[in-house]
């Protein structure tokens, strides 16, 4: 037990050693910026400045229900009006599958496109950036799967989110699901940000309650693994700071009345800010056990990240204090007289009580006790090849964080004692 305790502990020293060593190159890899427009009516705006471009096709890429909905409508009227051409792929479903993307990429070559337009929540941003991606270099997306595995640059790719959540209009990565293996597969190219994005809170009123819910806390798990990491920055750290105020500003107002402009355009920014700070300062054991969720399980990956941020954050919390105390005086859940522990505990409470403000379950229902082993796994595999997380776990704890999302029924069964014992 000591010498596996030993081998813990130096293997956490060594893999922090690494992250802080690739945290300090990867402060100076340029990460562009698209150019952000704002406000109701902006994918209108959007539409009129693609129009200019000069693209000969430019393919939509989107879902069904956006589609159906018509919430395309002001983009589309905008690019006809300035005699672009475009044509809509609306197939995207969650979790973006390979076979999808790949009809994608047929369905843009079959039309002889040269820009996307990504429109919609994190799936449809997602697929856009493979497929601009693979279009570009010709090869099989699991080998696109990476780190700038592309050799030549993705086509140009353009944004309108309609979730407050993915801040995928900003960021450098992709995620994919392989329905093969079950598991996500992670595209990073700088070049993949979108050139320019539209924050029009006015497609975001529709969206009903529960997505608004996992969406914002999706974009606070951005902020907050951001925040306490070890690759922060000034800027990041400040992205980060805004979107957690915006958040405990806003998002119960979204959620509790969907029409509210301003409360969803504050969203709306929130998520662009905590994606400025988590492409810079990436993030860590959250996100790293929510993909599995998603690779095994179908989850939706703001809820997966929702349902497991307290309990990640409870476990790395003796090492952050300092950082969750000032996160409580941004979130306006503290104040300054008080200890950073208070403050710190008081950020954690706040984090609980939003989740149940919000109706975010504490538990997953589809998470099975045999499955945690490898869930448990393949998400330390994640974060310690890749995340600059705070404080490392060893497998055992690994599975231990994950156990407590277990639905109540499979978590007394686990704990229950044996008829053995009970004689």
């Amino acid at each position: 037990m000591i010498t596996d305790m030993l081998s813990d502990s130096v293997r956490a020293a060594g893999l922090g050693a690494l992250m802080r060593g690739a945290g300090l190159v990867t402060r100076f890899i340029p990460i562009p910026q698209p150019t952000l427009l704002v406000g109701p009516g902006s994918s209108g705006r959007l539409g009129q400045a693609i129009a200019g471009f000069g693209h000969s096709k430019i393919l939509i890429v989107t879902d069904s229900i956006i589609s159906k909905l018509g919430l395309l409508k002001p983009l589309t009227d905008a690019l006809s009006a300035g005699g672009a051409n475009y044509v809509v792929f609306d197939e995207i479903t969650p979790d973006a599958p390979i076979p999808l993307i790949e009809k994608g990429i047929a369905f843009y070559k079959e039309h002889e496109c040269d820009a996307i337009v990504a429109f919609g929540g994190g799936s449809s941003m997602d697929a856009s950036k493979a497929i601009a991606v693979a279009v570009s270099n010709p090869k099989p997306l699991r080998q696109l799967a990476g780190y700038l595995k592309g050799l030549r640059a993705p086509v140009k790719i353009y944004a309108v989110p309609t979730t407050a959540g993915t801040g995928s209009e900003v960021t450098v990565a992709a995620v994919i699901s392989d329905p093969e293996t079950h598991k996500k597969l992670v595209i990073v190219d700088p070049r993949m940000v979108p050139k320019m994005a539209a924050l029009d809170p006015s497609l975001m009123t529709g969206l009903p309650p529960h997505i608004t819910a996992a969406t914002g806390i999706d974009a606070l798990t951005h902020a907050v693994e951001a925040f306490v990491g070890h690759w922060t920055t000034g800027y990041s750290d400040g992205m980060a700071l805004t979107a957690v105020g915006l958040i405990f500003e806003n998002l119960r107002v979204a959620y509790n009345d969907g029409a509210n402009l301003a409360a969803r355009e504050k969203m709306a920014l929130a998520s662009t800010y905590a994606g400025f700070a988590f492409t810079r300062a990436n993030v860590g054991y959250v996100h790293a056990i929510a993909h599995q969720f998603g690779g095994l399980y179908h989850t939706p990956h703001g809820l997966a990240n929702a349902i497991m941020l307290p309990y990640v954050l409870k476990y790395s919390s003796p090492v952050i204090t300092e950082r969750l105390a000032t996160l409580a005086l941004r979130a306006k859940v503290g104040t300054e007289d008080e200890s950073s522990e208070v403050l710190a505990q008081k950020f954690l409470d706040a984090v609980d009580q939003l989740n149940r403000d919000l109706g975010i379950p504490t538990y997953l229902a589809a998470l099975k006790e045999s499955d945690i082993p490898a869930l448990a796994k393949a998400a330390c595999w994640e974060a310690h090849t890749g995340y600059p997380v705070p404080r490392y776990m060893s497998q055992d704890v690994c599975e231990g964080i994950i156990r407590q999302a277990l639905p109540p029924a499979a978590a007394k069964v686990k704990t229950a004692p044996s008829r053995k014992k009970m004689a």
